[in-house]
């Protein structure tokens, strides 16, 4: 498996001409929700730590059963294990969820060490870290739908059209075979995932984190009313930032596979080297627009 994936991204260079693919403020950005992810999903941890169970509903305590993701740690009769129960199906998660740490130095903490920001139990600084990137990221995100709208990005680039609707079983079954076409334009695959993910999954993380603020709910009470309540929407918020990590993991997979150091000279030059100039010409591309 893994000498086929290897074997595909060494085939699947491309060795036509260099297209500019990406503005400076499309780079701009990309860069900087990168970082912003990153603390925010670190920081993020830290703060379920605190209180690592997730519920549906408007209200959440020990007279309700109403929890819908629980990660902890159980006492068995050779000691205490890491136990994750999801929908109330459990199973031993010990060393990664629930009880994790060195040989002989386990702890009983949610995520691990190495997963959150801090690394050691500190709440307030987690919730620091994590309101400075979310603040962040909404500006970015306000800012980077502005220029898109300004610079037709948003409708070239992340809307698809009918053209791309209709491309999209052949994009599919390329991508399934591994096929990538170096070409300036998004696929339509890549045009659906960026506009999930700028369009629903930024959007839906940014509301739901509001919707946990007590200060949020007194001046937009209707976040409480649109997500059915505080604790349902603290629940769709680790849903929505879990959905955000699998997209990434995708996303660097797919750049692995189309060849990683034209993927990311594109991201920091914006220039990005396609397929021949025939296979330029049949996509309707400008045969001007190339170095």
């Amino acid at each position: 498996m893994f000498a086929k994936l290897e074997k595909t991204a060494r085939s699947g260079r491309a060795t036509g001409p260099l297209v500019q693919r990406h503005a400076l403020w499309t780079r701009i950005t990309h860069w900087l929700w990168v970082v912003c992810f990153a603390f925010l999903l670190m920081s993020g941890l830290q703060i379920f730590n605190a209180h690592p169970n997730l519920y549906w509903g408007a209200e959440s305590g020990f007279s309700y059963d109403n929890s819908v993701l629980q990660i902890g740690v159980t006492e068995t009769p050779t000691g205490p294990r890491g136990r994750t129960t999801i929908l109330g199906h459990g199973f031993g998660t010990t060393g990664v969820l629930g009880f994790s740490g060195p040989d002989g130095q386990l702890q009983a903490r949610a995520f691990p060490a190495w997963a959150t920001i801090p690394s050691y139990r500190d709440l307030g600084t987690g919730r620091v870290v994590h309101f400075f990137f979310a603040w962040l990221l909404v500006v970015t995100l306000v800012l980077w739908f502005l220029g898109s709208v300004l610079n037709g990005h948003l409708r070239r680039d992340i809307l698809p059209g009918p053209r791309d609707l209709r491309d999209l079983p052949r994009d599919i079954a390329d991508h399934l075979r591994f096929r990538f076409h170096h070409v300036a334009r998004y696929g339509v695959l890549q045009k659906l995932s960026y506009a999930v993910v700028l369009l629903g999954l930024f959007p839906m993380i940014i509301l739901t984190g509001l919707t946990m603020s007590p200060t949020m709910n007194a001046a937009w009470p209707w976040l409480l009313d649109l997500f059915g309540g505080r604790q349902s929407a603290r629940t769709l918020h680790f849903v929505a930032a879990s959905l955000m990590l699998a997209f990434l993991v995708v996303h660097l997979l797919m750049v692995l596979l189309a060849g990683p150091v034209n993927e990311l000279r594109s991201m920091i030059t914006g220039w990005y080297r396609t397929d021949p100039s025939e296979t330029a010409m049949k996509e309707g591309r400008d045969p001007c627009d190339i170095r």
